[in-house]
């Protein structure tokens, strides 16, 4: 795949068109910075519901659980999107799963069909991670502000580019064989994520959450929960209404909140500390 800059070329001024003629979205982009941030920081001075980030590379790019992501220049697609949803706070947690759902099915689009979902939001392909997604809030008890939706989706790394860190836990579409068009890809993920939204505004999560259930590499299978320190063993059962894990111990069904753990295979060596 080239280093060309997708944004050099004409393919960001044909996606953009694209987005204005048939979706809600808009795209902007910002040289190198953590769209995340640029993301937040536009939100709060105003900007619109669907205005999207987008960057060739990302310094400072990081995943839930701070941890860090690599962003490599012309590699990989990375951006933030902004919405500004009507339903209420205590539903915003389930636009993680929401996001992930509409990634996922963009991914599959474009030819990686056994992509799935690893709770609550990261997106695997055989066992390794090829997308990583964060959002955030800002609300008062009543009324979201705006809610920021960030994913990095990594396209044209060789294994061998990968940091030795995490060379055989993540992959990439050019490292499964597929030279992807980074513009038919976010073109495809943006209506999988539009179309998702439309249903959680309209129709609520519910549908959301069978959508996402459908791609979850998860449930079903034996997981090792970590919590701090602690951690337990169990089997991914189910999510409940509100997005969260439950994992059959044994002895009782644990409810599992996304944000304070790391959910992973049983037989994985726990993280150092």
């Amino acid at each position: 795949m080239s280093n060309t800059s997708f944004f050099e070329s004409e393919l960001f001024s044909e996606l953009t068109e694209d987005l204005h003629q048939s979706s809600r979205f808009t795209a902007t982009y910002r040289i190198a910075a953590p769209t995340y941030e640029e993301a937040k920081k536009i939100a709060r001075e105003g900007a619109e519901e669907g205005t999207i980030v987008v960057a060739e590379e990302q310094t400072g790019g990081r995943g839930r659980l701070t941890r860090s992501f690599y962003c490599p220049f012309a590699k990989g697609i990375w951006f933030t999107l902004i919405l500004r949803p009507k339903f209420f706070p205590m539903e915003a947690s389930k636009c993680t799963l929401m996001a992930a759902v509409g990634v996922c099915r963009g991914i599959r689009r474009l030819g990686l069909q056994d992509a799935g979902i690893k709770w609550p939001n990261d997106i695997l392909y055989h066992g390794k991670k090829l997308v990583g997604i964060l959002t955030e809030m800002s609300a008062s008890m009543e009324k979201i502000d705006y809610i920021i939706i960030g994913a990095g989706i990594n396209t044209g790394m060789k294994k061998s580019e990968f940091p030795e860190l995490f060379r055989e836990s993540a992959t990439s579409f050019l490292a499964e064989g597929i030279d992807v068009s980074r513009k038919d890809l976010l073109a495809a993920i943006l209506a999988e994520l539009e179309k998702e939204y439309e249903i959680a505004q309209t129709q609520g999560f519910d549908k959301v959450l069978e959508d996402w259930k459908a791609l979850s590499i998860t449930l079903g299978q034996d997981v090792r929960v970590i919590m701090g320190e602690e951690n337990y063993t169990g089997k991914a059962v189910d999510i409940d209404k509100d997005g969260c894990l439950l994992v059959d111990t044994g002895e009782k069904v644990e409810r599992v909140i996304a944000g304070d753990v790391s959910i992973r295979p049983i037989d994985a060596p726990l993280p150092k500390r």
